[in-house]
């Protein structure tokens, strides 16, 4: 017999799986809307082509053998990842489904943490989230929204802010040598890490800070979040972007360098195009998103 041939067929294992749960060939054929004779019926030809005795059959209800034990939570595993992945690949087609284009240091440092209370505020609301690494995405898009780093003066695109950029000199804690507080030789002995376009302003933040000015940036990089981990991995120094390092601050993965912040202009919007007219849906999501920024815009 092949293994398509010995599968029993998914009724016999609903009946099985039923009648295991509640104790009853009654109260399983209650549940699946069949008669006790139907369900009593199926397991008897289940049990025959395993060849094992799956019920004690009593007076009152059924109790499992060990072999029907040992079966039971393969079954069950087996129903919830089927229900699992039909939820995945068709449920979200009764909801309403939002699509984002958005940098990948912003969706994993910034969008991410706020999922939670965007899942509580526009709740129903199934979200596809591309990423992107140069601008040149956006123009390919089809997503309803993108979030956008600038000053939020782009042709055609009606623009939300969510943050305001800071940036201060950020590094591992492990690489300070006396405890809290740098040493005085860190900025001579650890290279600067850069990120390629808007944000490679270390000349501009030795300028303002006060601090001897440095030669350029000995390692750069095309995503912010990949110059972040190199920083907590102790490779240097990075010019940090507030909001996006608060979570590497509080997990102290992160310590600041310097008590200067230097303040920009320029920060991530969220974007749609210009005259669009939003769905309900569209329009919960961007009032809860914008709420989710408030605090950090304060």
């Amino acid at each position: 017999m092949t293994e398509r041939e010995f599968s029993p067929p998914l009724i016999w294992l609903k009946a099985f799986e039923a009648a295991a749960r509640h104790a009853s060939f009654t109260l399983a054929a209650a549940e699946l809307g069949l008669t006790q004779a139907a369900v009593s019926q199926q397991i008897k030809a289940l049990e025959s082509r395993l060849g094992a005795t799956l019920f004690h059959r009593q007076q009152r209800g059924v109790a499992l053998t060990p072999e029907g034990s040992a079966y039971l939570p393969h079954i069950q595993q087996a129903f919830a990842g089927l229900a699992r992945s039909t939820q995945e690949l068709f449920g979200r087609r009764s909801r309403p489904t939002l699509t984002i284009l958005s940098p990948i240091s912003f969706a994993a440092l910034w969008l991410a943490p706020r999922l939670p209370v965007l899942e509580r505020e526009a709740e129903g609301l199934a979200i596809d989230i591309t990423t992107m690494h140069t601008p040149d995405h956006y123009g390919a898009s089809t997503a309803v929204f993108d979030i956008r780093f600038g000053l939020g003066d782009w042709p055609g695109r009606t623009a939300y802010r969510l943050t305001t950029e800071r940036l201060t000199p950020v590094a591992a804690p492990a690489v300070l040598k006396t405890g809290r507080k740098p040493a005085p030789d860190i900025w001579q002995r650890l290279p600067l890490l850069a990120v390629h376009g808007a944000r490679e302003m270390w000349p501009d933040w030795f300028a303002l800070s006060g601090e001897p000015p440095r030669g350029v940036a000995r390692y750069r990089f095309d995503s912010f979040i990949a110059a972040m981990g190199a920083a907590e991995a102790g490779a240097g120094i990075l010019l940090g972007s507030r909001p996006l390092i608060d979570g590497a601050l509080r997990r102290r993965s992160l310590v600041t360098l310097s008590s200067f912040e230097l303040p920009s202009t320029a920060g991530h919007f969220l974007t749609h195009a210009a005259g669009r007219k939003l769905s309900p849906a569209e329009t919960a999501f961007l009032t809860a998103l914008t709420r989710a920024a408030a605090p950090v815009l304060v």
